[in-house]
């Protein structure tokens, strides 16, 4: 029964860090609220959070698998979302030419596409330096 019972702990664990970072960001975001424009229908936002979802489980998953305890997950999950956070700011500081939020905001597929791809494309990066 032990196995049951600690899968059923990470799977708490990770929705809680999940939940936690979604809700960071959603506060790091100034012109929109996320969960509003989804249900308006905003699909770059909406690919944005996709993004960020995808990418924190990609950590924690890569984090449960080199973890022997789970307040280890814990501290790389957190990590994780943090380096997340750090991607983001990167990516909106980067793009001269153009607001990040402000393109997700108008609908912005492509930048949409864009932020998801950072987001996985980190994830991975990230997942794979977790010792």
């Amino acid at each position: 029964m032990g196995p049951y019972i600690a899968t059923f702990v990470y799977f708490a664990v990770s929705v809680l860090i999940v939940f936690i970072g979604l809700v960071i960001f959603e506060n790091m975001t100034k012109k929109y609220k996320d969960m509003d424009e989804v249900l308006k229908g905003n699909q770059a936002v909406a690919m944005s959070i996709a993004g960020k979802i995808i990418g924190i489980c990609i950590v924690l998953a890569f984090a449960i698998y080199h973890s022997t305890a789970i307040y280890e997950t814990i501290i790389w999950g957190a990590y994780g979302v943090i380096l997340q956070m750090l991607a983001y700011v990167l990516f909106e500081a980067l793009t001269r030419k153009f607001s990040v939020e402000e393109q997700l905001l108008k609908n912005n597929v492509a930048v949409g596409t864009i932020s998801m791809g950072v987001s996985i494309g980190l994830a991975f990066v990230i997942g794979a330096s977790i010792t």
